[in-house]
């Protein structure tokens, strides 16, 4: 069973609609117990970081998910939920994220030809052989919805990246931590393919 961690951001059904649609049993959840107790856990979401992680702490959630994820069962983050992983978004100065990763996200700088927010369909490269991405061919497509993007700290952690007028970190895997600042469950074949690959982690 997988839990997706319920914290009142937007999105968060069109998780549980795609690993619905490929047969894995889900519960959205902000229930410790029930969270703890499942094989894997996803932290998706839109919206605003310190909104979110003011929601976080107020459930109580932050402490479970750094439970959970010392018990080295598969997390995965999700767009919003990528940068609420790291340290800090210049989004909401001040705000600490939940710091499981080290890095930060940054306003993507827009230009006239590069709106923020960057909606639409993007390539990916891979700068390292991943879980996550195994059997997904380099320069894929996938959609994202976002204004602000990782810097990882530690490159190493980079399991994707993009370009929008900056490289963006658009994937990590570290240990038993994987994130996506895109959203894989809307991202047609190749992103229930990234679905499939946590699943079967």
């Amino acid at each position: 069973m997988i839990a997706i961690i319920d914290y009142d951001a937007g999105n968060i059904r069109s998780v549980e609609k795609a690993l619905a649609y490929l047969g894995e049993e889900a519960v959205l959840t902000r229930d410790k117990e029930t969270i703890l107790k499942a094989d894997k856990a996803i932290l998706p979401g839109v919206g605003n970081f310190k909104d979110a992680m003011v929601r976080i702490r107020e459930y109580g959630l932050d402490e479970v998910i750094h439970e959970f994820v010392a018990s080295k069962k598969p997390f995965l983050g999700i767009c919003l939920g990528l940068q609420l992983m790291f340290e800090e978004s210049e989004e909401s100065p001040g705000e600490k994220g939940l710091c499981l990763l080290e890095g930060k996200c940054t306003k993507i700088p827009a230009t006239e030809e590069l709106k923020v927010p960057q909606i639409g369909w993007n390539s990916l490269e891979f700068p390292k052989e991943s879980k996550l991405f195994k059997g997904i061919e380099p320069g894929s497509y996938v959609y994202f919805v976002h204004s602000y993007y990782l810097k990882a700290k530690n490159f190493s952690d980079v399991a994707a990246t993009a370009e929008y007028g900056v490289t963006i970190h658009a994937a990590v895997e570290k240990d038993n931590i994987y994130a996506c600042q895109f959203h894989p469950e809307k991202s047609s074949d190749v992103g229930l393919k990234i679905i499939k690959n946590f699943i079967s982690l």
